[in-house]
């Protein structure tokens, strides 16, 4: 079974392009609105750290090298740091257009070795996209979200 292949970095001929200093407020309001879908899954009910309160990951993104996808305003946002995939948000108002996937397709573009992820054990969604690029579970453990404990899976994909 083969998993699905790296294409264009563009869909709808809307680009991804990194980061700008400027694009960082619209990048606070997607993890507000799409952070707690990773855990809405989970038996818990977290509230919402907005990410410039969250010292450890507002740090391990802001290492990362952050691209957006754009059209008439920033719809989703994907952070890699070496070869590990360290964000990828869609605006829930964007999702199911292909942009989550155009995201990871231009992630995967930049990463030449094995590519690693951690996803919550129970956001099958997520880790269901991730399986079809290649990804596959190789450790699972426990983490917190915001004080809460949370089950997460480590998935890596071999290099291409």
């Amino acid at each position: 079974m083969g998993h699905a292949s790296i294409k264009n970095t563009q869909v709808n001929a809307v680009p991804i392009r990194p980061f700008q200093e400027n694009d960082f407020p619209r990048l606070l309001e997607i993890y507000a609105m799409a952070k707690l879908d990773e855990l809405k899954y989970e038996a818990a009910t977290f509230e919402l750290l907005p990410l410039d309160q969250d010292k450890p990951r507002l740090d391990s993104l802001l290492a990362a090298d952050i691209y957006v996808y754009q059209d008439t305003d920033i719809m989703a946002y994907g952070a890699m740091f070496e070869s590990e995939i360290r964000a990828l948000f869609v605006h829930p108002e964007s999702r199911g257009k292909g942009i989550g996937k155009a995201l990871l397709e231009h992630l995967l573009c930049n990463i030449h070795h094995e590519a690693v992820l951690y996803v919550a054990k129970t956001n099958k969604p997520a880790k269901a996209l991730y399986m079809a690029y290649g990804f596959e579970v190789v450790d699972e453990f426990a983490t917190q979200y915001n004080g809460i404990g949370v089950l997460a899976n480590k998935m890596k994909r071999a290099a291409c």
